[in-house]
């Protein structure tokens, strides 16, 4: 029967070379971190989600093995037979404490997390209202759901209110969006959110992975910075990105939530626990980023100076509030071609093109971390203004 799939697999994958929306895996060949080798060449880092800088440190190597030395390594069960270990409690109690939650349940990642959210708390009888930009992972979450599902347009207040007024005398609403926009750094108005919410009596959640170390006053989140930390109902996020950069995911939530997720969460109660390593490491990582304000503050000083620069050198770049930093190119062929010509010059970067971005709306996206220096950033500016001229952009 393969003999009928071959050909289409084939022309598909074909048509998506020509087009440039074919994904290609460099594999790193040293430690993830600012500096990384790919096919025996040094490169400088500008496409990791590794905003505090801790990815692939020796900072993270002590608590590392002295968590799997005192734990083992893996549980070889879910949750509730025999995979919950302290380790596993006070990570969830360090999450929520950290986050200002009532309570927090661990997941092997904030796509299951997002899975298990919307498929266990709504069905038939209630509503979903969706930013149209989403993570793939909550769209692919509320398609599993049996709720009614209505699509606001981007951040469009105007339009979340008309959606929620259709859906008024449903039995639950959930207004959800990202907390971060991942593909263009933009941060979600979750004051006007919650103040639609509580206008239309909906619950609100937010996909925090993106924002989750980085985003506010002292680094909790998107809620922090838009000054909503009691008002939003779930919150999901990940340890792999600023906090270590390894995996795990979470739902932060009310305590009566938290309970139900443990009871009716298919991929909580069907997932192997969390790792022993990463839950450890990512209790270290919670209480050092609350000593340590300087890392994020280092992380902005390097996000306000890259931007500058590129500007400076005539890079259209957008005011959003976060690191992620899109050099928005439109043509998909481009966006690939100059990310290529960039690795040749030295610096690491990633062309998106369709379907991990709408078609037309193709760009190299940057981001910034607290371990690039000044240097690093002034290196990167001059060879995207180099490569930039070749290719017609500046």
């Amino acid at each position: 029967m393969y003999d009928a799939l071959k050909p289409i697999l084939e022309a598909e994958l074909a048509a998506a070379k020509e087009n440039g929306t074919y994904k290609v895996e460099r594999v790193l060949e040293s430690k993830q971190g600012r500096e990384i080798v790919v096919a025996g060449k040094k490169l400088l880092n500008f496409c990791a989600n590794n905003y505090l800088g801790f990815s692939g440190t020796e900072l993270l190597e002590g608590p590392s093995d002295e968590t799997i030395r005192k734990w083992g390594f893996g549980l070889a069960s879910v949750r509730f037979i025999c995979g919950t270990q302290t380790l596993h409690k006070d990570l969830e109690a360090a999450t929520a404490a950290f986050l200002r939650t009532e309570d927090a349940v661990t997941y092997s990642s904030c796509f299951m997390a997002n899975v298990g959210l919307f498929q266990t708390f709504f069905g038939e009888g209630d509503a979903i209202i969706t930013d149209e930009l989403n993570h793939a992972s909550i769209i692919d979450a509320i398609r599993l759901s049996k709720a009614e599902r209505h699509i606001f347009k981007h951040m469009d207040m105007a339009d979340l209110e008309e959606k929620l007024k259709l859906v008024k005398d449903k039995r639950l609403k959930v207004i959800a969006t990202d907390g971060v926009f991942s593909m263009d750094g933009d941060v979600a108005p979750l004051a006007e959110i919650c103040e639609l919410a509580d206008k239309y009596h909906a619950l609100v959640m937010i996909d925090d992975a993106h924002a989750t170390g980085v985003m506010g006053g002292s680094g909790r989140g998107t809620h922090e910075h838009c000054g909503v930390m009691d008002r939003v109902d779930f919150i999901t996020g990940t340890y792999g990105k600023a906090l270590g950069g390894a995996g795990g995911a979470f739902n932060a939530t009310r305590k009566e939530a938290a309970d139900y997720l443990r009871n009716r969460s298919r991929t909580y109660l069907f997932s192997n626990a969390l790792d022993t390593g990463i839950a450890g490491v990512s209790i270290f990582v919670l209480d050092y980023v609350q000593k340590h304000p300087e890392v994020r503050e280092r992380l902005w000083d390097n996000t306000k100076y890259f931007r500058e620069l590129m500007a400076q050198n005539g890079f259209k770049v957008t005011d959003a509030q976060h690191p992620i930093t899109p050099i928005m190119l439109g043509d998909e062929k481009k966006a690939v071609d100059m990310a290529k010509a960039l690795f040749d010059e030295g610096i690491y970067v990633i062309g998106f093109a369709y379907p991990v971005v709408p078609k037309g709306k193709a760009r190299i996206r940057v981001q910034i971390s607290a371990a690039h220096t000044k240097e690093d950033i002034q290196r990167a500016v001059e060879k995207f203004t180099s490569v930039g001229k070749k290719f017609g952009v500046v």
